[in-house]
């Protein structure tokens, strides 16, 4: 039994952003589908960029509350290894 490689699926844009979106895809030579997955590939790094400063962040701040210096953080590090 073959499995689908894609699925179908609508969005409902206000007509200004439709024609904006249809003119993006057509100035790029890209079906309105490929810009879709570019878009949301984009999106996608994106998020998990911020998710990777926003834990960054919060390691500085424990490591500052328990004055761990750079060596002891990859002490720790290659513990858990």
């Amino acid at each position: 039994m073959r499995t689908r490689k894609r699925v179908a699926m609508t969005v409902s844009l206000p007509p200004d952003i439709a024609k904006e979106y249809e003119v993006m895809a057509k100035t790029k030579g890209e079906t309105k589908s490929q810009l879709f997955r570019e878009m949301f590939i984009f999106y996608r790094q994106e998020k998990l960029e911020n998710e990777f400063f926003r834990l960054q962040k919060y390691g500085v701040k424990k490591a500052r509350e328990m004055k761990l210096t750079e060596k002891d953080i990859e002490q720790l590090v290659f513990e858990g290894r």
